[in-house]
């Protein structure tokens, strides 16, 4: 906001009062250095590869294998660079909420608020969820004729739609119970179950959860019965409702419905007190008309809040991301109306935070590195990128460029009756499907086309045109959602991300040239870590099974341990692991296990949905089929959760993305052996040290494979078609190699 260190008061500032301030890191200068001194020992180590390649005699087959080494050498440079921009200026910021009402003259003067909630199937991302996130926001401590809820259902679900008007009738308990017990965890089914989070009567606690219970025994039912009948409709209203249910509708084509839950206007809680808005939209949504996903969803969620309540901030969430904290706008309002810098700003983003995560954290679902240590490092330069979900934007940020802003940058609220003909009309005609045809839509307005990752690539567009973004991770989380509790989806959701980031990468607006021309280097090396993503599969999969095949047909491709080079790349491989666990033990104590697990997540999405993202990539260029939206499942499996929470890997699917794991798990396995037993026979370590250590590090992050091909009997274990597939191709792969280098 001003100079790092500073608070925002200024002799500029019309307002004493600071709402935000910032600084520096500890120990960046110390980090700054490391990062030199790695530099010198990258550029030592590439000099001494090229060299080595020129003009030290080898035979055709080291010298193939060497530059493999070499392409990975050069591609982990590339990436590393990309990555040192995180470390170069992260800041961290507080915020002064008692200030906020000073400078807005009490409630009177806070902005109105619209929440997007996104939800796109009902058999994926359960109803009762959807329902449970918007209890939880339409809680906020925030003024109810200021707030307005709309949910986007993409699949057009009457199941989604009977669980929000489950919702709308227990809201009028839910909201006055939350406010007058100062009740901070206000998604329902989070707060039901920590029985020590209370501060009510215990009468008048088992009476809201059965209130609750009722709720969701009723959504549940009708989820299981697979339909909404007579019995369950309450009122005229809701009959009315699920009539525009017609014959032929489905979850790809079917009209718009638009549907007012609550009116705040109009429907008020059990104590008398106006409700929150809440608004059910499904768009239109035809076979033969591409639909642009999460990101076309979204943008007619703009469009018809624009008609209906028109709030100068957006909130944007996904349906399983629930609010831990009802004092989360104030937060993000800290920040954009602050004076100075506040109206450049076109989005406050909170970091994705998880409950239900097992202690060890197998899958590293907590995401820790890419949305709050790297999102600290884009802080620093102004350029936080856009995660979709625990979004506060600026809705004149999606419609134009950035301009010259009244007092705040905030646009006026229309007060339009939701209920109105005007307003449904209007709200259907810019929900129908051909409506952006010939527009600007997704292109230099709303959230923007062209990426499976349009969140991304929306805020990198923004900061493009020249708004900034600001991090906002408070102690307590924001929201919390839900994560993948199989290692099958994890890697789904990592490929989608790859495939979508890589898209930007290889694109017009590629963040080394469109956005460090229209930004800075720095802003353009930062996104570059991310729309590259995809890169980190060719070193992987060089370091997996280069080696080893050298080690099997007793090629050195390394220094011998006597030689000065083999301490450079032991400083490397330590440097870069101890730097690593530092960094993120502060953002919080992380035990040994749990920070071993995320090293070797890492390696396993590099190596499988990484790599078949490029194979996505690649076959879209070319006309071949392509990888979709597919969403992560929310479901709870209860043999899963099982597995889950014992911190055992679930394999227990046929998928390729096994395949290329097991075969390299199969062959460090063989390699380490071989290798083992040839030093152990022959006694000379030194010549074959390096590579032998690589297969044994990889043996030892391949341990729950190895597990489940061989010792476990339960559903999450390796499919017995994916064991034998990869040791055929292993096999193949061995004599392949051995039949090209002997050619």
């Amino acid at each position: 906001m001003v100079k790092v260190g500073e608070t925002n008061m200024s002799k500029n500032n019309p307002y004493p009062f600071p709402l935000n301030t910032k600084e520096l890191q500890k120990g960046v200068y110390i980090v700054r250095v490391q990062i030199l001194v790695c530099a010198c020992a990258i550029i030592a180590l590439l000099y001494h590869h090229i060299l080595h390649l020129l003009f030290h005699p080898m035979s055709l087959p080291s010298f193939i294998l060497s530059l493999t080494l070499f392409i990975s050498h050069v591609t982990l440079t590339f990436l590393w660079v990309t990555t040192q921009t995180f470390r170069w200026c992260p800041i961290k910021r507080k915020v002064y909420l008692e200030n906020l009402s000073l400078v807005t003259n009490g409630e009177d003067g806070l902005p109105g608020l619209d929440v997007f909630i996104c939800t796109a199937d009902p058999y994926k991302e359960p109803p009762i969820n959807t329902a449970n996130t918007a209890l939880s926001v339409l809680a906020f401590d925030y003024p109810t004729r200021k707030l307005s809820v709309y949910v986007s259902d993409d699949g057009g679900s009457k199941f989604t739609l009977f669980a929000l008007f489950e919702a709308s009738k227990f809201a009028k308990h839910w909201l006055p119970f939350c406010k007058e017990y100062g009740i901070r965890t206000r998604c329902p089914e989070a707060f039901f179950k920590d029985e020590n989070e209370y501060s009510c009567s215990k009468e008048e606690w088992e009476h809201m959860k059965i209130l609750h219970e009722k709720m969701k025994s009723r959504v549940e039912t009708v989820m299981r019965k697979g339909y909404v009948d007579n019995d369950m409709i309450e009122n005229k209203e809701e009959g009315q409702a699920f009539d525009k249910w017609t014959d032929g509708f489905s979850h790809k084509d079917h009209h718009t419905i638009i549907q007012v839950l609550l009116q705040s206007d109009e429907n008020v809680d059990v104590s008398g007190q106006f409700l929150p808005n809440l608004i059910y939209v499904s768009r239109e949504k035809r076979n033969t008309f591409h639909h642009n996903f999460k990101a076309g969803a979204l943008n007619v969620l703009l469009r018809v809040s624009t008609l209906m309540t028109n709030a100068p901030i957006v909130l944007t969430l996904d349906c399983d991301m629930h609010s831990n904290d009802p004092q989360t706008p104030q937060r993000a309002l800290c920040h954009l109306l602050e004076p100075i810098e506040g109206p450049k700003i076109a989005f406050v983003q909170f970091p994705q935070r998880y409950k239900g995560i097992n202690e060890s954290d197998i899958y590293n679902s907590e995401l820790k590195r890419p949305f709050r240590i790297y999102a600290a490092g884009l802080d620093g330069l102004g350029v936080v990128n856009y995660c979709g979900t625990g979004s506060f934007l600026r809705r004149k940020a999606l419609y134009s460029g950035l301009s010259e802003p009244d007092a705040n940058g905030l646009l006026a609220t229309n007060h339009i009756p939701l209920n109105s003909r005007f307003a449904l009309e209007a709200a259907h005609e810019v929900a129908s499907c051909m409506y952006e045809q010939g527009t600007n839509w997704g292109h230099t307005m709303g959230l923007r086309y062209g990426s499976l990752v349009e969140d991304f690539f929306t805020g990198y567009r923004l900061q493009c045109e020249g708004w900034s973004s600001v991090l906002c991770d408070p102690l307590t989380p924001a929201f919390l959602g839900d994560i993948p509790i199989t290692l099958n989806d994890s890697l789904v959701q990592n490929r989608r991300w790859a495939v979508g980031l890589f898209e930007v990468g290889c694109s017009k607006y590629c963040p080394l040239i469109f956005g460090t021309k229209k930004r800075s280097l720095l802003m353009g090396l930062g996104y570059s870590f991310f729309a590259f993503w995809a890169l980190w599969s060719i070193p992987t999969l060089i370091y997996g099974f280069v080696p080893q095949l050298g080690l099997l047909y007793d090629i050195c491709l390394f220094p011998k341990v006597h030689d000065g080079w083999f301490y450079l790349y032991c400083y490397l491989f330590l440097a870069s692991y101890i730097q690593d666990y530092i960094e993120i033990n502060l953002y919080g104590r992380t035990t040994l296990k749990k920070w071993w697990n995320e090293q070797r997540i890492w390696i396993i999405r590099s190596a499988s949905s990484s790599f078949f993202a490029l194979l996505d990539f690649s076959c879209k260029q070319i006309g071949l089929q392509v990888l979709e939206f597919n969403l992560t499942s929310k479901l709870n499996d209860s043999e899963q959760q099982k597995r889950y929470d014992q911190e055992m890997f679930d394999f227990g699917v046929e998928t390729p993305l096994f395949v290329l794991l097991s075969m390299i798990a199969i062959l460090n396995l063989v390699s380490f052996t071989w290798g083992f037993m040839k030093v152990m026979r022959d006694g000379n370590i030194a010549e074959m040290f390096t590579q032998l250590f690589i297969c044994g590090f990889v043996v030892v992050n391949a341990l729950p494979i190895y597990e489940a091909m061989v010792l476990r009997r339960d559903g999450g274990r390796m499919p017995i078609r994916v064991t034998l597939v990869s040791i055929f191709l292993t096999w193949v792969l061995y004599y392949a190699t051995g039949f090209a280098l002997k050619g």
